[in-house]
């Protein structure tokens, strides 16, 4: 449910991708040295957008280094760190570790039970630090199970229950940002979450799985409807960030929410027009 909210690189200056680039390398390393080695394997390209996002609004105090690591043993790497790309690490690790518990409930995954055994000490950690946050968000995705459980196609409310979990991570401070901040994590929550599912049908057919689109597929214009779904989500989400008073970073979170979330969704419906 996560890896939609992307860069589209062919459209980066060299300068931001490499900035880009930065952020996404801080947010590995900060997970590592907070959380350990293993729980560096669930980083994810929409937790960097958050950081991003965040440092961009906020304009924190950090630092900026250069190390090799595993990835790149030959060539030191530059990375940034800050308050908010240790938050993202926190949201980062405790979302992966929910969605391993998920995918172990629904569909027996081992590789998920193993992961989610492996950082369920580091989640226990975050859920102590955001015991408020993590609690909502721990209800949300239990009210998801509950759908899925009970087949449930009303595509409007089961993509909201994800949305409501993608706002309250976005929420970081109360301030006069809330509520932009807010209205972006659900919409991009509900996007992320349809586009999963977009993605993912045939596979859950072939497994008989949940998925809320099987009601959907067999109507008139449905690739059509979904797209005029995602794109209104999105439409939303942007509006609200367009509200934000940012400078800094602001060309790479245009080009991610403008250009880079729709790279997925085109290689997904060419996947499509292809497997037809």
């Amino acid at each position: 449910m996560f890896g939609y909210v992307l860069i589209n690189k062919p459209e980066m200056k060299f300068k931001d991708f490499d900035k880009y680039r930065s952020y996404y390398c801080g947010l590995c390393k900060t997970i590592k040295n907070n959380y350990g080695f293993f729980s560096r394997l669930c980083v994810n390209y929409d937790l960097t957008f958050l950081a991003i996002l965040l440092s961009g609004l906020y304009e924190p105090m950090g630092e900026c280094n250069c190390r090799r690591c595993i990835v790149h043993p030959f060539k030191r790497q530059r990375y940034f760190n800050n308050k908010y790309i240790e938050y993202a690490a926190d949201m980062n690790v405790y979302l992966a570790y929910l969605k391993c518990i998920d995918d172990w409930n629904d569909e027996k995954r081992k590789k998920a039970y193993i992961y989610s055994k492996i950082i369920r000490k580091k989640a226990l950690m975050i859920e102590d630090k955001y015991p408020q946050k993590t609690e909502i968000i721990k209800e949300k995705m239990k009210e998801l199970s509950l759908f899925e459980r009970e087949d449930n196609d009303d595509l409007d409310k089961v993509s909201g229950s994800f949305g409501t979990i993608m706002r309250e991570i976005f929420i970081v401070n109360d301030d006069v940002f809330s509520e932009a901040l807010s209205n972006m994590g659900f919409f991009l929550g509900k996007f992320i979450y349809i586009l999963d599912a977009y993605e993912d049908l045939d596979r859950d057919k072939e497994k008989n799985c949940y998925n809320p689109l099987r009601c959907y597929e067999n109507k008139d214009n449905y690739n059509e409807t979904i797209q005029k779904i995602l794109v209104s989500m999105m439409a939303e989400c942007c509006k609200s960030f367009e509200y934000l008073p940012i400078i800094e970073n602001i060309e790479i979170l245009r080009n991610i929410l403008y250009s880079g979330v729709w790279t997925k969704y085109n290689l997904v419906k060419t996947k499509k027009k292809e497997n037809n």
